[in-house]
């Protein structure tokens, strides 16, 4: 993505070789600054503060973090350590956890003293993937924009809501749920987005910076406005990303999802999941009853970050003092809501374990033409 013209990817290596550099999503959308991350415990940091967020980038950030770790010690039990630090800094997105798992399988059957070159080529190459793979999600989620416009009486505009940041922010670049909004309006087709908020860290405005900077429409709305919305014909469809999909096709996204899903659920609107295949974790099936669900801090509940009067970054309290705040940041859309189906990078499937399955089948058979 571009910003002030220029290309950006989220995450990057450093001149020195060793470090990387990232876009420090804290300071968004007010402050467009480049944040420099030299040891694991600041790349863990970062992953569990937010300057990084997004389960594509978390996976991408863990594994270069991977590969600084090995750059101070490459031993098997620096391996397991560092494995473990990572792993611990957020919960519920399982590509942080995947990346990590592929890492300790690709370097602890090497000699030690090439682990290091290893490892940052696996970091390059997990990047890359996760380009390709969210280019190839817009292509199929472009598709079903244009099918479902095609069906507009009024064919002049199509209005898509999302929730929570699925863009380039939350990937390597082009992002999951907003790489098909992007592909529509390169097209020429005339998309307007509608931005939930997406309380309490207000990652809508992560995506109306994306959105303003790509030139996309788009109209930042509250949390609560987008069954309103539905219920006066103003959305055509909903695409949401995705931190962990189960076996049988459940999604958990940031908190707020669930309540989407419902409301187009009750109102007829298409409801999709842009879902890159390292988010399936096919070792839970019940999504409501096996994620761990993510609890932060009360203080992102209880505070606003935003610009005072004085043009001033600072936070706010909104909440009388002394009161107790709960701060889920997730939640679980049961399979059976999600009516428009999984786009992923092998095409749109069903929400369902037979989907998944004809999915995994797909993943098997491409890789047996890619010989």
């Amino acid at each position: 993505m571009k910003i002030n013209g220029k290309y950006y990817r989220t995450i990057w290596l450093s001149n020195d070789g060793r470090s990387i550099e990232i876009i420090d999503q804290t300071k968004l959308p007010f402050k467009f600054e480049i944040l420099r991350l030299s040891t694991i415990e600041e790349v863990a940091n970062a992953i569990k503060n937010m300057n990084v967020r997004g389960a594509p980038l978390i996976g991408v950030t863990a594994a270069y973090g991977m590969a600084i770790a090995m750059h101070t010690d490459y031993s098997d039990r620096n391996i397991d350590k560092s494995y473990k630090l990572l792993l611990n800094t957020r919960p519920t997105a399982i590509n942080l956890k995947w990346a990590l798992d592929r890492c300790v399988a690709n370097l602890k059957v090497i000699p030690k003293d090439q682990r290091v070159n290893k490892a940052y080529a696996l970091a390059e190459i997990i990047a890359n993937e996760d380009v390709e793979i969210c280019q190839v999600i817009g292509s199929y989620g472009l598709k079903e924009i244009e099918r479902i416009l095609e069906k507009k009486q009024d064919k002049s505009i199509i209005n898509i809501l999302t929730h929570c940041n699925a863009g380039w922010l939350a990937t390597v670049d082009w992002g999951t749920a907003l790489s098909p909004i992007y592909m529509a309006h390169e097209a020429g087709i005339n998309v307007h987005v509608w931005v939930d908020e997406t309380r309490p860290r207000n990652q809508g405005g992560l995506t109306a910076f994306e959105l303003g900077a790509h030139g996309v429409p788009h109209t930042l709305i509250a949390d609560n406005i987008g069954g309103h919305l539905m219920q006066h014909g103003l959305v055509d469809l909903c695409i949401v990303g995705t931190d962990r999909t189960t076996a049988r096709g459940d999604v958990c996204n940031k908190i707020g999802t669930y309540l989407k899903a419902l409301a187009a659920k009750d109102n007829n609107v298409p409801f999709y999941v842009a879902l890159p295949s390292p988010s399936i974790d096919f070792t839970v099936h019940n999504g409501i009853k096996e994620i761990p669900i993510e609890e932060r801090s009360g203080e992102e509940q209880s505070h606003v970050y935003g610009i005072d009067k004085n043009n001033e970054l600072s936070w706010v309290n909104t909440v009388p003092k002394g009161t107790e705040c709960g701060n889920y940041a997730f939640d679980v859309t049961p399979a059976e809501l999600i009516t428009g189906g999984l786009i992923t990078e092998y095409g749109i499937y069903e929400a369902s374990e037979r989907g998944l399955n004809q999915l995994t089948a797909g993943k098997k058979l491409k890789a047996v033409h890619d010989g």
